[in-house]
């Protein structure tokens, strides 16, 4: 009899911590899940910001450079795409496309002079970098934070409470486009 209260005494300490590391562990994915959501919700953000900054900015282009109808159609179009875009990847290869038409863009710029010295089209492209600075730096907080949730739910015992769970990898880090490495050409 007191071997068998030992046992069950025993197993109930097992169970229980085995229970608190499957809470442990399911809430850490849980807040790891969150994290992602809130580095993509950043993102999101400034590449709103971004979105609305293009318009005034190509408008002041425009006024400069009319013949350049194609690349002011090719963002009109990808910030439309931004715009419209219903999950993380849509936003991604739209931003990818942007960006391949606003370095078209600011190599059109360089052949404008007066373009350049223009105070409104500087504060725009001020903006605009800054805008892109913050971009680049929630980039990296959301691709840390899905690398981060990936390694924990592929750790052991983790993945075994993950799988019982229904905690999934997430494999929507967001890369560079390989065109966009290249510097656009412009030709007159």
């Amino acid at each position: 009899m007191k071997i068998a209260v030992i046992l069950l005494v025993i197993l109930v300490i097992v169970g229980v911590l085995a229970g608190g590391k499957f809470v442990g562990v399911r809430n850490e994915l849980a807040v790891q899940r969150e994290d992602i959501n809130r580095a993509w919700s950043d993102i999101d953000a400034d590449l709103q910001r971004r979105a609305d900054l293009i318009p005034n900015l190509v408008e002041t282009v425009k006024g400069y450079a009319k013949h350049e109808q194609e690349i002011m159609d090719t963002i009109a179009k990808s910030r439309s795409a931004m715009i419209n875009a219903k999950n993380p990847q849509e936003k991604i290869d739209a931003y990818n496309q942007m960006n391949g038409a606003l370095g078209r863009l600011l190599a059109v710029v360089e052949n404008y002079p007066d373009l350049k010295a223009n105070e409104n089209f500087r504060s725009l492209q001020f903006q605009l970098e800054g805008t892109e600075n913050r971009i680049l730096q929630a980039r990296r907080r959301y691709n840390e934070a899905i690398q981060k949730y990936n390694t924990t739910l592929s750790l052991f015992p983790n993945n075994i409470v993950a799988s019982l769970s229904g905690f999934t990898r997430n494999d929507a880090y967001f890369k560079t486009d390989v065109n966009s490495r290249t510097a656009p050409k412009v030709t007159f």
